[in-house]
């Protein structure tokens, strides 16, 4: 069941980063979930990297919403770079 919550987590994470980001995005629903997902994990290893923060058993947990949002665009950012520069 968590896989499912994270996924529905990471989608909702992953549209609230495009709406930030102006612009057009080549990416349909299964890149908005997985750019979010990921945005997850990089708002974690971000947060832990600043502010020192761990989880119960000193691992880097996901971050919450707000740096899933931060470590989204910076995926999406990333994302779009890519594939400018493929197509």
């Amino acid at each position: 069941m968590s896989w499912l919550w994270m996924f529905i987590v990471g989608l909702v994470v992953g549209i609230v980063a495009k709406f930030l980001m102006p612009g057009r995005d080549p990416g349909g629903f299964i890149v908005t979930a997985i750019l979010g997902i990921a945005g997850m994990f990089l708002g974690g290893y971000l947060s832990h990297f600043i502010f020192g923060t761990t989880g119960p058993a000193g691992e880097v947990q996901p971050s919450g919403f707000i740096g899933g949002v931060i470590g989204s665009l910076i995926l999406l950012a990333i994302y779009r770079i890519v594939r400018r520069n493929a197509g």
